[in-house]
Formats: structure tokens, C-alpha cells, sequence
């Protein structure tokens, strides 16, 4: 089977997908990654197939007022005007990433694997193969069990599969892009990533776990829910002398790391998180990821770094802090350590308040009020509470238990066989 599987966004965005490709890779498959320039080295360590695409909307994040947004989750008229001005301007961009990927396998494919965001079904449609969504969240299949978690208000339980009409929206949206690009008729639907052209339900693969789902949602059995997919550390690789030296110094330290995302001050960020750590007296590793944290001073109770794999990392940390991101939610909770989610935007609220609900995690700690002082607390609480350390191992069986990309690559693979 060759499969094309088509990413975009940030690292954090890009690497389960890249992790995808490769279990296609052991498994004796072709898979060809198109992604951002960026992630490239997401896949050269595993000598994976990758082609780079424009950056597309990657490179609206230096606007601060687009930062600004993302900080407070585009709450308010202000950040209302702001999510509708980032997607005016997002779209051609789109237009850009769309004809690369449309370029990016000029001998076809058996599949198209696509980011639900990404018009990848009429890519497949053109080459006339399935298309199967990927997503990385709960936000692209309808479901009366629980609202949509990229919606950032409440709704009545009783609208909850009505709150999922916006992504339909959006999708048509960034959709009409491929119309200008490929010659293929245009039909009654074409927007739709949930339908074939034929009409008929396309597979959908979501990759996390059910245990952080609110109740059973009533998913049809055309969408499979496999769990987290990992990237493991790159082939040979070891942790530097300075970092293993660090780690076994003294009790097991704490993990904080906001990933790519980039809030309006991270010279701010950072005086926060140096003060949490003094006052919640613990030792932390600190990976300051892209433009997120800025410290100016680090002490001898603080380890600072650009990089390292969850996989090694996570399960020797005393807890782990973050965004809140699918990735680093699925990690740590693969790593069976307790949480402090500081969500941002999108998705990472819902990843945020069901950590909490499962147990695994203290109340979230919003980037809009971050403070040293409820940051404090929070790690202080994440690694005392027994209560949060045995749900979190708890958890973190079951999710290691469920392999998730191997089962979507016999979901694909069962779709290749025609069953």
C-alpha cells in the first residue's frame, strides 16, 4: 500500500502524523509525509518520505495581535473580530499549501491520509483512491455526548450536536480552495470529508484515546477511535550527559513546556514559571520550545533545554506541565504522570478540563490568568496528591494498552483489503 498522508501546522501538529508514517513504514507500506519545511526533521531521522509544502497560516504567528488572541482563546468581540480576520487571510495561504500537496505525489497513491482542515479528500478524489480524515481531536464528527471542543462557549446539552455546524463552515471555507487547483467537477457535497463521492461514509481515524471522552459518544462504526500516536526518540539517540546528571541530582523534577505555542510576553511567561518553581520548591526541566518561554535567570534548581523526546523524558519527571496540546496530553498521560494543563486555544481547554475530570490533573491553569502563585499550587498539588499520581497510572495503561497507531494502520490497511 502507498499512502499519502498530508500534515500541516505546528511540530506538535505535525508529528503524530509522522508517527502514522512510519508505523506504515514497519508495517512493509510507502508513505509519503507532506508537511511544513519545519518538520522535516520530524522525518529524517526514521528515513521517512517526506516533501515540504508552503507554511501556509504558520506564518501569520508573529502578528501580536494574533498572539494576543490565541493567549486569551479569541474570547470577547476583539477576539471574535480577530478569528474572523485570521481566517480571511489564512485562506490563500491555504490555497498555497493546497496546490504543493497536490504536487507532492506526482505517481499517485493507494490513500490519502489527511488532516481533517485540509481539502485532502479531493486530492484522493482526483486520483480517484480514499481519502481518511485523521484527526487529532474530537472537533470533526458530530456527537450529542458532548459539545464541540473547539467551540469556545457552552451550549445546551441539547445543541451539542448542532455545535458541530461551525467546522462545516470553516471546512467549506478552506475547501473552495481546491475547486481553482484541480479540474474536477463540482458536485453537490464536495466539502464534505465525511462522504465519499459517492456519498457514502468515509473511514475516519481519530488519533487519542477514549479514556479522556466524556461518556460513550455515539460515534457509527465507520470512525475508530484508536488511541494516541507516538513518535518514539530517533534510532540511537541518548540523553546528553548534562540532562541524566540533572534528572538523578535529586527528587524527580517537574516538566514545563508550552510547545510552539507563542503567547504575547514570554519574557513574562518565563518570570512566572521561575517563580512557581521557587515556590512550589521543586526542580524543573524547562524546554522553552518556539517563542513561548524567555528566562532570564536560571537557577541551579532549573535545567533549560530546546528539546527532548517525551518518550524518555516524561516518565522521569515528578509531573508534567503544558498547553495542553493532543501530543503532549497523550505523552504524559502514556507516561502515567500526573498533569498541570495551561491551555491556550482550540483544543487544548477540552484536553485541559477532561485531564482534570479523569483525575490525572488539578484545575487547568488558563494563560489569560496565569499566575506564579496558582502555578505554584498547582505543581505542588500534581505531585503530592496520591490521588492524582495512581489515576494517572491508571490511565496511563490503558493508553499505552491501546497502541493507537498500529490499530490505525490495520484500519487502513483493512480499508486497502476492501473489508
Amino acid at each position: 500500500m502507498k499512502a499519502l498522508v498530508l500534515a500541516h501546522g505546528t511540530r506538535g501538529d505535525v508529528q503524530p502524523y509522522a508517527a502514522l508514517a512510519l508505523a506504515l513504514k514497519q508495517a512493509g507500506h510507502e508513505a509519503l509525509l507532506a508537511a511544513p519545511a519545519a518538520s522535516a526533521s520530524l522525518a529524517a531521522p526514521y528515513g521517512l518520505d517526506f516533501t515540504a509544502v508552503h507554511d501556509g497560516p504558520n506564518t501569520l504567528t508573529d502578528d501580536q495581535e494574533i498572539r494576543e488572541a490565541i493567549e486569551t482563546n479569541y474570547r470577547g468581540l476583539r477576539g471574535k473580530r480577530i478569528a474572523i480576520e485570521v481566517m480571511r487571510r489564512s485562506k490563500p495561504l491555504m490555497a498555497k499549501v493546497f496546490a504543493d500537496m497536490v504536487a507532492a505525489a506526482p505517481g499517485g497513491a493507494d490513500v490519502v491520509v489527511h488532516h481533517p482542515g485540509i481539502p485532502g479528500h479531493r486530492i484522493a478524489e482526483a486520483m480517484g483512491v480514499p481519502a481518511v480524515p485523521a484527526a487529532l481531536q474530537p472537533g470533526w464528527v458530530p456527537t450529542s455526548t458532548f459539545r464541540n471542543p473547539m467551540l469556545p462557549v457552552p451550549v445546551p446539552r441539547a445543541l451539542n450536536r448542532a455545535s458541530y455546524l461551525p467546522i462545516k463552515l470553516i471546512l467549506r471555507a478552506f475547501g473552495s480552495v481546491a475547486d481553482p487547483v484541480l479540474e474536477l467537477p463540482r458536485r453537490r457535497g464536495r466539502h464534505d470529508i465525511l462522504r465519499r463521492p459517492d456519498g457514502g461514509p468515509t473511514t475516519v481515524l481519530q488519533g487519542f484515546s477514549s479514556a479522556l471522552l466524556p461518556g460513550e459518544p455515539d460515534y457509527p462504526p465507520w470512525v475508530h477511535t484508536t488511541g494516541f500516536w507516538f513518535l518514539p526518540a530517533p534510532p540511537g539517540w541518548a540523553p546528553p550527559a548534562h540532562l541524566t546528571d540533572f534528572v538523578q541530582a535529586g527528587p524527580p523534577p517537574v516538566y514545563i513546556g508550552f510547545g510552539s505555542m507563542a503567547g504575547t510576553d514570554p519574557q513574562r511567561v518565563g518570570a512566572i514559571i521561575t517563580d512557581a518553581v521557587a515556590l512550589a520548591d521543586v526542580r524543573a526541566v524547562i524546554v522553552a520550545g518556539w517563542g513561548g518561554i524567555r528566562l532570564d535567570d536560571v537557577s541551579d534548581r532549573v535545567l533549560l533545554l530546546d528539546q527532548v523526546p517525551h518518550d524518555w523524558l516524561f516518565p522521569r519527571m515528578a509531573a508534567v506541565v503544558h498547553h495542553g496540546g493532543s501530543g503532549t496530553t497523550g505523552a504524559a498521560l502514556a507516561a502515567g504522570r500526573p498533569q498541570v494543563i495551561c491551555p491556550f486555544v482550540a483544543d487544548q481547554p477540552f484536553w485541559a478540563a477532561r485531564a482534570h475530570a479523569v483525575g490525572v490533573a488539578p484545575p487547568p491553569q488558563p494563560q489569560r490568568r496565569l499566575t506564579a502563585a496558582g502555578l505554584a499550587d498547582a505543581i505542588r498539588r500534581a505531585v503530592t496528591d496520591h490521588h492524582i499520581a495512581e489515576r494517572a497510572e491508571e490511565i496511563g495503561a490503558r493508553v499505552r494498552a491501546e497502541n493507537g497507531v498500529r490499530t490505525a494502520v490495520r484500519v487502513l490497511e483493512a480499508l486497502g483489503n476492501g473489508s
